[in-house]
């Protein structure tokens, strides 16, 4: 089961039913089934100060990944997306906000399927299966 959740922040995700069957479909791609994953989107300060509670970490992210699985090839697990971040992202990068947002929400997933993004193999990896993923959604 997929669950969105916000935090300290006014969002409503769109299409709820849709995103739950392509992040099921994503984590299947990649060989999982999906147990309980809960997206909970907040702002840059609630997830700066989840950063420095819980990973001891002092800088804004627009994601962070708790991995709760159990069982192997079942993902569970919590995910926090800062809507500042991807907005702010978005604008940057000069894209979309569904966009990068898309980007984000399958980063998360992608994260608990074992993919990285420390060094640059993983990081070129992690894009890679980014695009695939939002050419799937349809972006």
């Amino acid at each position: 089961m997929i669950r969105f959740f916000t935090e300290d922040i006014p969002f409503t995700l769109s299409r709820k039913i849709p995103t739950r069957q392509w992040l099921t479909a994503l984590a299947l791609k990649e060989g999982f089934t999906v147990g309980e994953l809960n997206y909970i989107f907040c702002s840059d300060e609630y997830l700066l100060q989840v950063n420095r509670e819980y990973l001891e970490h002092d800088y804004y992210t627009d994601i962070i990944t708790f991995d709760n699985s159990e069982e192997e090839n079942r993902l569970e697990g919590d995910i926090f997306v800062s809507i500042d971040r991807v907005r702010d992202n978005a604008r940057q990068l000069a894209i979309p906000e569904e966009q990068e947002l898309r980007r984000v929400l399958a980063h998360g997933l992608l994260h608990l399927c074992g993919f990285g993004d420390k060094t640059d193999e993983e990081v070129k990896r992690m894009r890679e299966k980014e695009e695939e993923s939002l050419a799937r959604w349809g972006l």
